[in-house]
């Protein structure tokens, strides 16, 4: 959890500003040559520290006075934030909170205090929240920091499904936002969100903002809705039923979605972008897997608001099945495996903004079946099979020192289990340890580094997928030693239970499970008698599994992560102009053409 307050330290390793000596002069009033004048109160200060600290008071000193003068009235700002800079100029730190940021990085920035803004930017941008993120955003505008700016616009994007019922929100301009509102990536679940949005910024001032109705209105996507929604909530509203425009964008909605029901050739007018995807915030990558009778390189993608699969598979990388994926700081790791050859204990990175590959510290060993998760910022490689024995031994690894660390071994061997991370800890479950199907379960508390084995679960599960879901662990699929599974059970933390849920609509072992959009996804795997490109997901409010559209490759021994704040997402989602939708306007030009 973030800190209320920062001590912000100087960057300019070894500068003088940082002069126990001189502040203790300082503050005994000893060689100052000149005093600081913030409205009544007086700062004595040394000139020298002060020039070694930022080129405003070395301009002040040198070039906009003559060398005898001593009094300098500093004006636009305040005694508390004058005091502050001096400290910062003597001892290399200040106090910054979130009483004090705004005001010290405004004083800063008016110095030039650079060391002083760049952390004042640091702590504001950490304290981001949908109530607080449009006025952080508009502040950018007073205190320019283009880093600051860019990180509050983002977090107004990503997170718009949240900051439109805010009172900031309201302050947006019509520019900014029909700006905001008009991109792909706008963080809306449901385009309803964008519609309300519109209808209550306006009616905050009606007599000032009606007049914007139709900019405003062009930008909601009314086609991803309903036609139900429409007839309830759209021609309902008297801004949208007395306006024309605003009613024959509503009318080219419902045809739309009429063509999307019913496939039919579309009529005239319709417009395409009223019925475009906006691109999702997150991504399932499924990785590598058994093909047929060979390993695969083959990396698909899967854009949750269009339901369906792109291919990403860069050839140059080695294949690899019966590892593991997770996704770190904006990358891709794939740990242990085997290619039919060897066993791994090997870590390949896939840098997801070059969509490069490279080769990273290895395991301490190899790890075949290896279970991965990635908790506190590090990952964790659990169990798995070196080609001779099954394993009971963990690692972590931490990205900053590229190196991994053995951690308390577990307490059985465990190759084909899975693994999650909830409430701070790694679970682990079911697997195969050499003899037989295991049921027991387990978790680890990076605390005290120590396993503790929690109640087994109701079926003995290799193969199996475990994902944190709904607060709870789930364990689903997998073999039990004679079947493939297709139950599922969950267990809670809190009474260190299981219970059943819905099962799969497909059995399925040695899959991949992630959650994305609060879904659960099953991926791919062995059904019993043959690999599959079967898809599925699973929503907890409903206790429903769902057919969802298949990956293009059949395979088994697959490993999924899902990825996210991406600045170029749009790399990994599917092509909004393959969409079928897109191809509407060009069908009713060639139908006209021969009528």
């Amino acid at each position: 959890e973030e800190s209320s307050s920062l001590i912000a330290h100087s960057r300019f390793l070894g500068n003088k500003c940082s002069n126990a000596v001189s502040n203790e002069m300082r503050l005994q009033r000893l060689f100052c040559d000149a005093v600081i004048k913030v409205g009544d109160v007086e700062f004595p200060v040394h000139k020298i520290i002060l020039c070694s600290c930022t080129p405003y008071f070395r301009a002040l000193f040198t070039r906009w006075s003559n060398p005898d003068r001593e009094v300098f009235s500093i004006p636009g700002l305040g005694p508390d934030m004058m005091q502050l800079i001096i400290e910062f100029a003597y001892t290399g730190s200040a106090s910054v909170t979130e009483e004090n940021a705004q005001e010290l990085m405004m004083a800063a920035d008016q110095l030039s205090v650079m060391g002083v803004v760049e952390t004042c930017s640091d702590f504001i941008s950490k304290q981001l929240s949908p109530k607080n993120c449009i006025g952080i955003f508009h502040f950018t505008n007073t205190c320019i920091s283009a880093e600051l700016q860019g990180k509050a616009y983002r977090y107004i994007i990503e997170h718009f499904g949240e900051v439109a019922p805010c009172e900031e929100f309201l302050q947006l301009t019509v520019q900014e936002l029909t700006e905001i509102l008009h991109r792909d990536d706008l963080g809306v679940r449901n385009e309803s969100t964008v519609y309300e949005a519109v209808i209550r910024w306006i009616d905050h001032i009606p007599e000032e903002r009606e007049q914007h109705i139709v900019v405003l209105f062009q930008t909601v996507r009314l086609a991803l809705t309903s036609a139900e929604y429409i007839r309830i909530h759209v021609l309902s509203n008297k801004l949208v039923i007395d306006n024309s425009e605003c009613l024959q964008m509503t009318e080219d909605a419902i045809q739309t979605l009429s063509y999307m029901i019913t496939s039919r050739p579309p009529l005239s007018g319709l417009c395409n972008r009223i019925a475009c995807p906006r691109l999702p915030n997150a991504v399932l990558l499924a990785i590598g897997g058994w093909s047929g009778n060979n390993p695969t390189n083959g990396i698909e993608a899967y854009d949750i608001s269009t339901n369906c699969w792109t291919n990403i598979t860069n050839n140059r990388e080695r294949p690899r099945a019966y590892h593991g994926a997770a996704f770190l700081c904006g990358y891709v790791y794939c740990v242990g495996g085997f290619d039919r050859l060897e066993h791994f204990n090997s870590v390949r990175r896939l840098n997801l903004s070059t969509r490069t590959w490279d080769e990273v510290a290895p395991m301490y060993y190899r790890r075949c079946y290896v279970s991965v998760t990635v908790l506190n910022g590090c990952i964790y490689a659990l169990g798995g099979y070196d080609g001779h024995t099954r394993l009971s031994t963990a690692e972590r690894y931490r990205p900053e020192s590229n190196q991994w660390h053995l951690i308390a071994a577990m307490n059985e061997q465990r190759s084909d289990a899975s693994c999650t991370t909830l409430h701070g800890k790694v679970y682990i479950c079911g697997g195969f340890n050499g003899n037989e199907c295991l049921h027991t379960a387990e978790n680890y508390n990076p605390k005290t580094d120590q396993w503790t084995m929690i109640m087994p679960m109701h079926s003995r599960r290799s193969g199996i997928g475990v994902i944190a879901y709904a607060n709870h662990v789930f364990a689903v699929g997998g073999f039990d030693g004679s079947s493939r599974l297709h139950s599922v059970e969950a267990y809670n933390p809190q009474t260190n239970t299981w219970d059943s849920v819905s099962s799969m609509l497909t059995p399925r072992s040695n899959f991949g499970l992630e959650v994305i959009g609060d879904q659960l996804y099953a991926v791919g795997g062995f059904n019993g008698s043959t690999t599959t490109c079967n898809v599925e997901y699973y929503d907890a409010t409903t206790d429903v599994w769902t057919a969802a559209s298949e990956m293009e490759i059949y395979r088994s021994a697959l490993s999924c992560c899902v990825i996210y704040g991406l600045p170029n997402i749009a790399d990994y989602v599917y092509p909004r102009d393959a969409l079928p939708l897109f191809h509407m306007e060009e069908e009713n030009l060639q139908q006209g053409d021969s009528d």
